[in-house]
């Protein structure tokens, strides 16, 4: 006689095509009672339930399965071989929801929770280790995820949930997401020492157009500001080279390979000078982004409204432009 294998599992009648795991899940808990026991009414006395309830929990769990989980012996059951396999699995999965339901409660303490948090590379030497220290005088025992990187980046992290909150530039406007501006950012043109611009403190930026620069790559909020400011000027810039770190940059023009448009450094560099950019107007706005109608968790909750208290005064003062004067009257 032939034997026909099915390669799904079998699923009880009124199962339909529902999806195994989410079948099983709900009775994971009772089965493994049950086992601990060998005795429905004990299984039923630690999980609340009647004993009926479970009784009819266990035989629709071996319906499901196609396989006998237990031996019945009057009041008492014993595990079958295939029980046994199976509580060592199931017992498995429920340590492992155990764990994750820890770890997320944890997460969300007000005292001692977790913040993900993203910024940009440029952020990483000096601004954010000061947010942090100044936020932790508060919060001394809130954790952080950092994650550097350049802004689509962590947008794309914020979307799938592995960020809280990042600081970014420029400023994300999309349906789904918040953005609030922070801070703005000065930009300066950072040139080889023995340029012929060297001794200049200041410029226009259509001075540059005949310049070979090195921006980093697409995709890179500052590229996108060096391209429009650059267009703004009148000119197309002629990149030489594209990095993904703005210090490796300032390496490539104290090698005299080329010109950037940068932020100030943490640390001056040898090798270079910084020009200021009297026209155009050479800023990048920093902000803060968040995903839209995402729930806060109180330790999220309470550095994003620190961040949002620090607008304006977000980045040390040498690295925002100068006020400027109003109109006269």
């Amino acid at each position: 006689m032939a034997h026909e294998y099915r390669s799904q599992p079998r699923l009880s009648p009124n199962s339909n095509e529902e999806d195994m795991g989410l079948l099983l899940a709900p009775r994971l808990a009772y089965f493994a009672a049950v086992a601990r026991h060998e005795h429905v009414t004990r299984a039923a006395a630690e999980m609340g339930v009647p004993q009926s309830t479970l009784s009819r929990a266990m035989v629709r769990l071996e319906a499901d399965l196609g396989v006998a989980l237990f031996a019945r012996r009057g009041r008492t059951v014993a595990l079958t071989p295939a029980g046994r396999r199976f509580l060592t699995a199931a017992e498995r999965a429920l340590a492992e929801v155990e764990r994750a339901a820890d770890t997320v409660r944890a997460d969300a303490d007000p005292t001692a929770g977790r913040v993900a948090f993203g910024f940009l590379h440029t952020m990483g030497s000096e601004t954010v280790p000061a947010l942090i220290r100044a936020f932790r005088v508060d919060h001394p025992k809130v954790r952080f995820t950092l994650v550097q990187n350049y802004g689509e980046a962590m947008i794309e992290r914020l979307r799938a949930g592995e960020l809280d909150l990042c600081l970014t530039s420029p400023v994300p406007d999309a349906p789904d997401l918040v953005g609030r501006r922070l801070d703005e950012q000065r930009l300066r043109l950072v040139v080889p020492d023995d340029h012929r611009l060297a001794g200049r403190r200041r410029i226009r930026l259509a001075e540059a157009a005949e310049e070979t620069f090195v921006t980093l790559e697409p995709g890179y909020g500052l590229r996108r500001i060096t391209d429009d400011l650059c267009a703004e000027a009148g000119f197309t810039p002629r990149i030489a080279f594209e990095g993904e770190e703005a210090e490796t940059l300032r390496g490539l023009v104290a090698a005299g390979l080329g010109v950037a448009l940068l932020p100030p450094p943490a640390v001056a560099r040898p090798g270079v000078v910084e020009l200021t950019v009297t026209a155009p107007r050479a800023v990048r706005e920093i902000g803060v982004a968040w995903l839209d109608g995402h729930p806060d968790t109180a330790p999220v909750a309470a550095f994003k409204r620190f961040l949002l208290s620090r607008r304006g005064h977000l980045l040390p003062k040498e690295s925002r432009p100068p006020r400027e004067d109003p109109p006269p009257a």
